[in-house]
């Protein structure tokens, strides 16, 4: 054993000293990256050194990258990605399945002790933790089955998030080399995710606890240290105790639908004063508490008043669709009941195709709307609505045709 600790402090001095020229050939392999396995395992003798310099054992490193491939697969899959393409209606209809709705309660219910510990400690109440874990894993049933060191490796050379997942391997390693996971139980899904709430390797190792008491952070088979986990980073990502993140409300005819926008947040009360009352007809509370008014299908779909812990949603996942499924999910389970649809299947759905020409018709008058992709991210509902209100239209940040068949008309 000692001899061991020595060869790991000599092997750590040489790499300290050799770490310059490592980083030089991966930088110089890099180039490479994303048109084939070519150069990628340059870049991954490279990746060793430094793992081992961020102090890694030798021993983890070997475990866990000797005689890795390049998965072409893995690029071919994150580059094909469609399902946040789809409307609100889309995937909640999919999501928030009533199975989802009973198992939520019922895990709640069948382990009361664990849920009221783990909200005395984070603030975070069983039906928000039950919405993300169904909505992950389906309560840990499906976690993916790919290896993750295979997957994350291949992501941290390819060009299109090289960085993010080159510190998503180097946390991967460290999990394996704290001992809470072996390379052979690390395994996921094809981005990397870990566990029962799809954790990133870097929020496995920063946010993890150890809540059933083994000794180890184990976010694939222990579902209290899964859930526990699962609070301690919605407590970081800012959730506040006691507050409410979303309810359904209605909305008058006549409302000025430029304020429906996540960034305008203002006090419940004047919400009230412009003439929204909740789902049932009663009327909001008078107070201070900020919101802001979200329409996923536009003005003729359903309304919800959004709170400050909406954007713990925001924040796990920045797909608008996943965030508000998500806190819906959550309200049901704790209670509410289904959403008024407002006039259903008669509302617009642009395709992706058809949302690639809007953001490309955006973008030629001015607009940012980053990547054309297809999904309607935040930039692309600022860009809009701001063409609606310069239109003449309702400025529901809401995608149509209407608008579609304007700006094509250079008007």
């Amino acid at each position: 054993m000692r001899r061991w600790k020595s060869s790991i402090g000599r092997l750590a001095a040489l790499v300290a000293l050799a770490a310059p020229l490592a980083f030089s050939t991966a930088a110089s392999a890099q180039e490479n990256c994303g048109r084939s396995g070519a150069g990628f395992d340059a870049w991954l003798a490279g990746f060793k050194q430094q793992a081992v310099a961020e102090g890694v054992s030798p021993r983890t490193v070997a475990a866990a990258l000797n005689g890795m491939t390049y998965a072409p697969d893995i690029v071919g899959t994150d580059r094909g990605q469609k399902v946040f393409g789809q409307s609100f209606f889309q995937f909640s209809d999919r999501m928030v399945a009533n199975y989802r709705i009973q198992q939520g309660r019922q895990k709640i219910q069948a382990n009361p002790d664990l849920f009221s510990r783990i909200e005395q400690r984070f603030g975070v109440p069983g039906a928000v933790l039950v919405a993300f874990w169904g909505l992950e894993t389906d309560f840990g049933a499906v976690m993916g089955d790919k290896p993750t060191i295979r997957s994350v490796a291949t992501l941290a050379w390819d060009c299109r998030r090289s960085e993010m997942f080159r510190t998503q391997l180097m946390a991967a390693l460290k999990i394996i080399d704290r001992g809470d996971l072996t390379v052979q139980t690390m395994r996921g899904p094809w981005a990397g995710e870990l566990g029962q709430f799809q954790f990133l390797p870097d929020h496995y190792l920063n946010y993890g606890i150890d809540f059933d008491g083994d000794g180890r952070v184990d976010l694939i088979r222990s579902a209290p240290d899964a859930l526990a986990s699962a609070a301690n980073y919605i407590k970081a990502l800012g959730w506040k105790a006691g507050q409410p993140w979303l309810e359904e409300v209605r909305v008058p005819p006549n409302l000025p639908w430029d304020q429906a926008d996540l960034s305008i947040k203002i006090p419940r009360s004047q919400w009230a004063r412009m003439g929204v009352v909740r789902a049932g007809g009663g009327q909001l509370p008078a107070d201070q508490l900020p919101a802001s008014l979200l329409l996923p299908m536009g003005r003729n779909g359903p309304a919800f008043l959004v709170y400050p812990n909406f954007d713990v949603f925001t924040e796990w996942n920045n797909s608008l669709t996943y965030a508000t499924s998500a806190a819906y999910l959550a309200s049901r389970v704790a209670g509410a009941g289904p959403f008024n649809r407002g006039q259903g299947d008669k509302i617009p759905v642009l395709s992706m195709a058809e949302v690639k020409d809007l953001q490309t018709l955006l973008n030629a008058r001015g607009h940012h709307v980053g990547r054309v992709d297809g999904i309607v991210g935040a930039a692309t509902r600022q860009a809009i609505k701001v063409e609606q209100m310069r239109l003449g239209l309702p400025a529901d940040s809401y995608p149509t045709p209407e608008l579609v068949a304007a700006l094509r008309a250079g008007r």
